[in-house]
């Protein structure tokens, strides 16, 4: 199952593009498997702290291993940087934890300052992320405002709940031009032009696809109780409920990926960074539940010890899917000398589960 939606890129000028280029994919599983154990075990032995330096270490092969138009990508942070909010972070989750064990008021008033504190860390993590990354010397800037974050991440879903969620995918959609149309690289903007329709093709079908599997798990699940009421047929019991378990994976796997792939296609084709380069992402359905299913696969049956092999061929993937008209203007792009971001929204976001994925 392919994803069949082929976007119209954002209208470029055919005559300003200089060249199309593929981005290409680098790293080697054995390569970043010495780096991964290695991270693991240190992290082990330091109780967590070496995990700032994990994070760098991991982030610096895989940004400088994807390259575009003969030019590696570079990450920036400073594991320092990347400690002092990882400490902040863990402290504002011990004081939650606590609170939760003494007193469940004050750990209300906690998770509602939390509340109205994420669009603020969404807000910070993501320009922390993106100022830590530079390509050809250029560092990328996020300069979204915290009162337009508290809208689309706190007021919206809020307001969705009001018509049955119905408005949920024109929500998706604000969100991620939230995200994308602030972004900049160097002194160029990035610009979007998503349509709303496309996300409730994508959300309506992710929604079809994991009802319908769902039918076949209902009818698994009559097949199960009849096995617990009926001695006879209880050696069947396993069987049904492993069936049950197969069904609801294969939802997650199927449901998400439609989703992703239809979304990030859409995002790329329709987005480009002014007078740099557009973007176009051919991310087949049946490619990333593919590789979904059998990274899964692979870390049950290896006890995680897959993990640097699923990320390296997910990073393969997504850069196999992607190419880059380079623009004529990609040669006059100024370094954008904004102040340096905090890594301690990024990390306190990190620990509490609140995170943005750009795909």
């Amino acid at each position: 199952m392919e994803n069949s939606a082929m976007d119209t890129p954002t209208s470029i000028d055919n005559q300003s593009i200089k060249q199309t280029t593929e981005v290409k994919f680098y790293g080697k599983t054995g390569e970043f498997f010495a780096i991964w154990i290695v991270n693991l075990l240190l992290s082990i032995v330091t109780l967590g702290i070496y995990s700032a330096w994990a994070k760098v270490r991991t982030n610096r092969y895989f940004y400088s291993n994807t390259e575009i138009d003969g030019h590696r990508f570079s990450y920036l942070a400073d594991p320092i940087q990347i400690l002092k909010g990882r400490i902040i972070g863990v402290i504002l989750f011990g004081a939650y934890f606590l609170a939760s064990a003494f007193s469940p008021i004050l750990a209300l008033v906690i998770m509602l300052l939390l509340l109205a504190a994420t669009p603020f860390l969404i807000c910070l993590s993501i320009r922390f992320n993106m100022r830590m990354t530079a390509y050809r010397n250029v560092r990328f800037n996020f300069n979204g405002s915290f009162g337009d974050a508290f809208i689309m991440f706190v007021l919206l879903p809020i307001a969705s709940i009001f018509t049955l969620y119905l408005m949920m995918p024109w929500v998706l959609k604000k969100m991620d031009e939230y995200i994308y149309a602030n972004i900049t690289f160097g002194n160029k903007e990035v610009k979007t032009d998503l349509k709303t329709g496309e996300y409730y093709i994508a959300s309506f079908g992710a929604l079809i696809i994991a009802a319908a599997l769902f039918a076949v798990a209902i009818f698994a699940m009559g097949g199960t109780l009849a096995a617990l009421q009926d001695p006879e047929m209880a050696a069947q019991m396993p069987m049904s409920m492993l069936f049950i378990a197969v069904v609801y994976m294969l939802v997650i796997f199927l449901a998400s990926s439609f989703y992703t792939a239809r979304i990030r296609n859409h995002i790329f084709n329709h987005s480009n960074i002014d007078e740099v380069a557009s973007f176009k992402s051919e991310l087949g359905v049946g490619q990333l539940v593919w590789l979904h299913l059998s990274n899964f696969v692979a870390l049950v049956c290896t006890l995680g010890f897959a993990m640097p092999w699923a990320h390296i061929r997910s990073a393969k993937l997504y850069a196999d899917a992607t190419q880059v008209n380079v623009l004529t203007g990609a040669d006059k792009v100024l370094a954008d000398e904004s102040g340096s971001a905090s890594a301690v929204a990024e990390e306190v976001a990190g620990v509490f589960d609140v995170d943005i994925a750009l795909g």
